[in-house]
Order: C-alpha cells, then structure tokens, then sequence
C-alpha cells in the first residue's frame, strides 16, 4: 500500500514529486498510456530499473496450459494470457560514456506528471553522474487517440555544467525479461521468450521487427523512426538483430544546448495478414504519424480529450482527493475502451498483466455504463466484441448441456480461460450482463440499428440459456440452481437473487425485442411460443426471502448457514480467499463482494424502499470487501437507504483505490471496475441516476462534506447537465434547438428540460437516519473524510 501520499491532490494532474523505488511498479501501472489498441507501461524512459516492463496489444495473447490437480469433463482444456509485446519505449542514454541510470550517480530531481487533459505523461530529471557531469531531461509521451497504431516520445537532454559526449540509443527490445508470472512451470515455459522472430530490418533512422507467437500463432509487428534536433555535428546509425534493433545517435553540446529526438512508435498485429501486409501497415502508420510530426499528435491528443471531458467531466466540490481521483479513473476507462474496436475491454485495460489480460463480467456491469453515458461509440465496439463471441458461447453452452449462449467468466478471446469452475462456468450471471449492456446501450443511445443487426440476437440466445438452466417446480416458480453469483465467497448455491433478478430483466427484453423485430427473430427460430415461455419463466422467478428476519436471502437457505467469526478473524488474515479454504467460505454467512446489494443497485425497481434498507444492514454486516468491485457500489446503496457519509466514505476507498494502492496489488496494472466506480459512485450514488423504466430518474443528495456534484451525461445525441447543490438541483440540456427536450424524473416526479430553460428543484429534506450500518470487525471503510467542506 502506498501509505503516503505519493501524488499531490491536482484536479487535472497525478504528478510525482520523487522517484521511490519501494513503488516503482505500482507508479508504472498509474502512470501508463493507452488507447485501447496499444498499452505503454509507465515505465522509465532508460529501461531501468523497472518494476515490471510492459507493452501491450489488444487480444495478443499466447496459449498456455490450465492446470488442475484432478480434471473433469468440460474444464477448459487451455487458457490465453496476455504477452509482453517489442517495448519500443526504451531510449538510454550515456553521458561522457556513463550510462545514466537513476540508481548511480546523483538524481537532483525528478518528476512524473500524468495530464489527464493532454493525455500525455511528462517526466522531467536533473541527474548528475558519479564523475560529476550533469543533465537535464525531459520526455513526453503519448499514445494516440486519434491513429490508433500509434505512439511517440518527445525526449530532449540539455547539457548544464559543461561541454558533453551524448550518445541516446533508441530502441526495439523484444522478448524481455519478465518476473515470474506463473508457479507452474509449464506456463512460466510457455511464457518465457513468447515471440519467434520472422524479420528484422533497419533504417537509416529506425528500423523494424516482425514477431509471432509461438502457440497461438499471433504475428506482430512494431516499427519506429525518429526525427533528430541537436545543434553541431550528429551521427545517426542503426543496427539489428533478431530480437531488438536500435537507433544510435550521437553529439556534443555545449553548456545550455539541447538534443531533442522525436521518436516514434506504430504496432500492429494479425492472426491473418500475411507478413508483408503487416509490415505495410506499420509502416503506413508511421508515415502517418511523421507526416502529423509531434506537434500534430499533440494537437490531436488535446482536440480528441477536449470532446471528451466536455461530455464526461464531474466536478466535485468539498473533497479534492475524489475530484482527482474521479478523473484519473475516468481517464483510464478511455483509455481502456477508446479504439479497443471490436476487441475487449480487460479488468486491467492494457495497464498491466494481472489476471492473464483476461475481460471479465466487469466490463458490461461496471466499465460500460459509465461509456454508455460518456463514450457510447466504446459500447457498440464493445457489445460487437461480445456478439463476434457468440459461436465460442454456443460451443461452451453445448458442452455444458445447455442451449443458448453460455459467455466465459474471463477470456480474451472468447474461450473460457478459468480453470476454477465454481467461480468461473457456475457464474453465468455474465450472460445477463451482457444483456444488460445491451439494454442500456440502445435505451440511452436510440441505436436501434445495433439492436436489430446483433442486440436482438444476444438477447435471444442468453434467454434461451436461462430458460434451459432453470426449470419450473411443481409450484409453476421459476429456479436457477447450482450457480456462483457476483459473490464468490458463496458459490455454487440455487437462486441467486442478482442472478435470477438480472436473468429476468434479460428474459423480458428478449421477448419485448423479438417482437419488436418479428422477421429477425424468426430468422433465429424464435417462435412465440418460445418468447411466451420467456415471459413466464420471467413473471414466476423465485426470490428467496427469510419470513423470520425480514431479508432476502442472497441465495436459497443463506440466512440459516453458520455465522462467520469475525471477532476471531485478525486483520492479517484478510483476504480471507489467501488465508482459509473455500469449503469453509462456503458454508458460512460471509461476503465477498456486494452480491444482493448490486442487485439492489440494478434492479432497483424489484424492491421498496423498506426490503433495501433492511437488506442493506443485513449484509453490511457479514460483506469483507476483499473484492475492489465491493466498494462502489455499497456507495451507492448506502446512500440511497439515508446513509450519505458511510457512502462518501466508500466513495473515497473505490475512487482511491490505485492511486494509494489499497489492495496492494495496483503493480500488476490499475483496478478498471473500481476506477469506473468512483464515477458510479457519485453519480449512482449522490446523483441518484437509475434506468430501470427507460427513463432517466434522479435523487440527488449530498453528504454534509459536498458542496457540490456536477456531472454530464449523453442522452440520445443530448447532452444533459446535472448540477446537484446541498438544497437544489439544475438540470441543463448543453446543446441542441430550441424544440430539444429531454423527460427525467427528480426524486420520483416527471419533468421536462428544454435546451432554452433549465429546470432548478429543490432536494427535498431527507428523513431522519436509521440505525448506523455496521461491518464486520476490522473491516469498516478506512479512507477518512476531508475535515469540512470548503
């Protein structure tokens, strides 16, 4: 954990002040660069010292064997991790023939700054070397928005004390060296030295290097080239080899000149072009890039993220850590969805390697709807990347012995990737996020295009995995048995309130769209029989609730299992998955993550006010957090059931969570669900948007430490302001004519908001709190609350 604080509080800017070894890992995950295609690790601009070099490329993966002690029928016989690919981002740098490396000589200054509206990440070094010359660099980089192949570094070194030799060495670097990513020695072989080398070929000023798996049999290709600024004589050559080439420059400067070199950098990779055709298309994107040249990239970058915070800024007055953090986060989830373009949106985005760079239910039920509202065209790429699975679910379903569409709980490509089946085949609740994402996509968007072309049929062939997994008793109520819901702490238990509330809305929509698109849904054999039967297994869905304690029962039979002792749990034992076995996490009332608390949040609409206040503090009780997506969205529950400065507290630890890496594991990349989160959380949460009816509604309130809360949202092309002070809100339609409307609904009454007059309400006076919320032991939200509002 970084238990100081490591960055100052900036609205636009994480900025590190020194360079600290002890988080050099976890300040290359914060500080990394992506657009959703290409991934740059934050790391140094010398290569060393690292904490975990990374370059990544959107579903670049290799293959690797899944190990089990004991294998069964319908495991996974393999999974996809995602491969370290060429790291173009290597530039050294000798000074009077000293390698100038951080960790020798003297480092005067330093200083990183990630500018979340330039989208650049600056570092600026005064370094004297151990013979007592010094330097002065400064770097820029960037990962286009705009041409999505591409990447460039501005690095310029400035001599101080005198006449110096440079020489900067520019390189392609691959196959580098990795920590250990796995135990097992069959993946740790497959992983080490993934990339065969097919070509290599250099430049007057760059060069190029074509690589390709060896199992999945994925091709590569990364090139670069530099433009060269330097004052006097300059020597410019390049050299290569199978696995890196490199660009050597040379010269001297006098006190006060400056060498500037421009480098830059297109990737591109293929399981299909042939490798002459991947070599033009590198080399077509670095003609581009050089033809834009530096100034142009830059002028881009700021243009492309000028659209986006005027669409998706929050302002938050009272607590400026969460006006960073938010920020930062939605900064990140752009980057992670920008031009993914029919590709995945990873838990990590392309931060880092945790969890193989596979994509989870995370990605429809926390990543999109945040894009929904902010970056819409990111969700149609992602619900295409969904649909272009289909054939991959419908296999897995068959194997499974069940009809429709059953998704992976992670993958890259689209295969099932885990080889812990509890938590991973038994959670199909992934299936009803994917609907999900649809269904909110196409209510907030209007694009009935996509619905037709791909949404209808997603929605039809998840239905049909429900009606085939569940079964009606002899009651005519509506199971789903033997399934792992968002809380994997209680696996493999028949009715999951979330499963079967969201496999419903699922149910419903598909049956409502087949209607809608009768010749299509013939087309898909859907007849209306079948549709009727969707609705049925819908209206009869069976919702397990405890008469004795006035609660639903996360699962069938939850309310009666065995207490866990929390008393007796010590702090160091946390999470409790690294410290105790499964079968006893299974057995007991303990939660890892919100479960039916998330169903609460979106299927809001299946329950009164009263069932959420009394689940809530039912399940506060016995939920650990050990989970980063927990937090965000007890945010927002605690804060719809009266509760405000316990949800501004979650709000914080969701908001917060890399930026002081509070699970401790920010190193192998950033935290995407919990980023997406801070902005759920204050805009679910304080703002009070839900969708359930297809109406926007809002009940913004504001906890006593706020001041103020301004967020924007696209709605149909509009785009609408919300501006949510302690007495009143204001809601302003920001573009359109005069005849632009928008309906919504403020704490449950329906009003009108044209783009020619705002509409001001007052917030009304909440009741008075219940019972405080209590944790388990020791696990109570730890990130405090500023003092006092400004």
């Amino acid at each position: 954990m970084i238990r100081e604080r490591a960055y100052p509080v900036e609205p636009w800017h994480v900025r590190e002040t020194r360079l600290d070894m002890d988080v050099l890992a976890q300040s290359e995950s914060v500080f990394a660069l992506s657009n959703g295609h290409v991934g740059l690790r934050g790391n140094l601009d010398e290569g060393e010292p690292h904490g975990l070099p990374g370059t990544y490329l959107n579903s670049f993966y290799e293959l690797r064997p899944l190990p089990y002690a004991e294998a069964g029928f319908g495991f996974p016989e393999s999974g996809q991790t995602v491969v370290n690919v060429t790291n173009g981002k290597l530039i050294r740098l000798l000074v009077d023939d000293e390698p100038l490396d951080v960790r020798y000589g003297e480092l005067l200054a330093h200083e990183r700054i990630l500018d979340l509206r330039a989208g650049t990440l600056h570092r600026e070094m005064h370094w004297r070397s151990p013979a007592g010359r010094e330097v002065k660099v400064r770097s820029t980089r960037l990962v286009s928005f705009t041409q999505r192949a591409v990447a460039a570094i501005n690095y310029e070194v400035e001599a101080v004390d005198g006449p110096l030799r440079l020489i900067l060495q520019s390189e392609l670097v691959a196959n580098e060296t990795l920590p250990a990513q796995s135990r097992d020695p069959r993946v740790a072989a497959v992983l080490e030295s993934p990339l065969q080398a097919e070509e290599e070929l250099t430049t007057d000023d760059g060069g190029l290097l074509i690589h390709r798996t060896k199992v999945s049999g994925l091709r590569v290709a990364a090139t670069m080239g530099h433009d060269v600024h330097a004052p006097g004589k300059t020597t410019i050559e390049s050299e290569g080899y199978e696995d890196w080439v490199r660009t050597t420059i040379g010269c001297v400067l006098q006190p006060g000149e400056k060498l500037r070199v421009v480098k830059y950098l297109t990737y591109g990779w293929s399981s299909r072009r042939s490798l002459p055709a991947l070599r033009d298309q590198v080399g077509a994107a670095l003609a581009a890039a050089r033809l834009d040249g530096w100034e142009g990239l830059r002028r881009e970058q700021r243009h492309y993220l000028d659209e986006f915070w005027d669409a998706a800024d929050v302002r938050v007055e009272g607590d400026p850590e969460v006006q960073q953090a938010v920020r930062f986060g939605l900064f990140h989830v752009l980057q992670a969805g920008a031009r993914a373009e029919r590709r995945p949106i990873a838990a990590k985005g392309l931060t880092g390697p945790g969890y193989d760079g596979h994509a989870f239910w995370d990605t429809e039920m926390f990543v999109l709807p945040v894009l929904t509202y902010t970056q819409p065209s990111a969700v149609r790429d992602a619900l295409h990347w969904r649909h272009a699975t289909l054939q991959q679910a419908h296999e897995r379903a068959r194997t499974l012995n069940l009809r429709g569409a059953a998704f992976p709980w992670r993958t890259i490509e689209g295969p099932e990737s885990s080889a812990y089946w509890p938590a991973g085949t038994a959670a199909f609740h992934v299936a009803a996020g994917v609907a999900d994402a649809l269904r909110r996509y196409v209510l907030i968007t209007g694009d009935e295009q996509l619905e037709r072309e791909i949404g209808l049929e997603l929605l039809v062939e998840t239905a049909r995995l429900w009606r085939s997994l569940g079964h009606h008793d002899r009651h005519g109520r509506f199971h789903i048995d033997g399934v792992t819901g968002p809380d994997e702490y209680t696996a493999v238990k028949d009715d999951n309130i979330y499963t079967n509330l969201m496999a419903q809305r699922n149910l419903l929509t598909a049956a409502q769209c087949a209607m809608r698109f009768r010749d299509e849904a013939i087309d898909l054999g859907v007849t209306e029989e079948e549709a009727a039967e969707w609705r049925d297994a819908a209206n009869a869905m069976h919702l397990p609730y405890d008469e004795g304690l006035d609660v639903h029962e996360q699962v069938e039979g939850f309310t009666r299992l065995q207490e866990w002792d929390f008393g007796h749990t010590p702090p160091e034992k946390y999470p409790l998955l690294l410290h105790y076995p499964y079968f006893d996490l299974y057995r007991k009332q303990v939660v890892k993550q919100a479960d039916l608390v998330l169903a609460m949040h979106w299927r809001g609409d299946a329950f009164t006010a009263e069932e959420k206040l009394r689940n809530f503090l039912y399940y506060e009780r016995r939920t650990v957090r050990d989970s980063s997506l927990s937090a965000c969205t007890q945010a927002v529950m605690a804060a719809e059931v009266g509760h405000p400065e316990l949800a501004h507290r979650y709000l914080r630890e969701a908001a917060l969570m890399d930026l002081h890496d509070l699970n401790e594991n920010t190193r192998d990349g950033v935290h995407m669900a919990s980023l997406a989160g801070a902005w759920i959380a204050l805009v679910a949460g304080f703002g009070g948007l839900r969708d359930h009816d297809g109406t926007l509604s809002f009940s913004p309130r504001l906890p006593s430490r706020l001041g103020r809360l301004e967020f924007s949202l696209q709605w149909r092309s509009i785009r609408l302001k919300v501006d949510v002070r302690p007495h009143q809100t204001t809601y302003t339609v920001r573009n359109g004519g005069a005849d632009t409307v928008v309906e919504l609904r403020h704490h449950g009454e329906l009003i009108r908001v044209t783009a020619a007059l705002p509409v001001t309400l007052p917030v009304p006076t909440p009741d008075p709190p219940g019972p405080a919320p209590e944790q388990p032991v020791g696990r109570a939200p730890l990130m405090h609350l500023p003092d006092s509002r400004p």
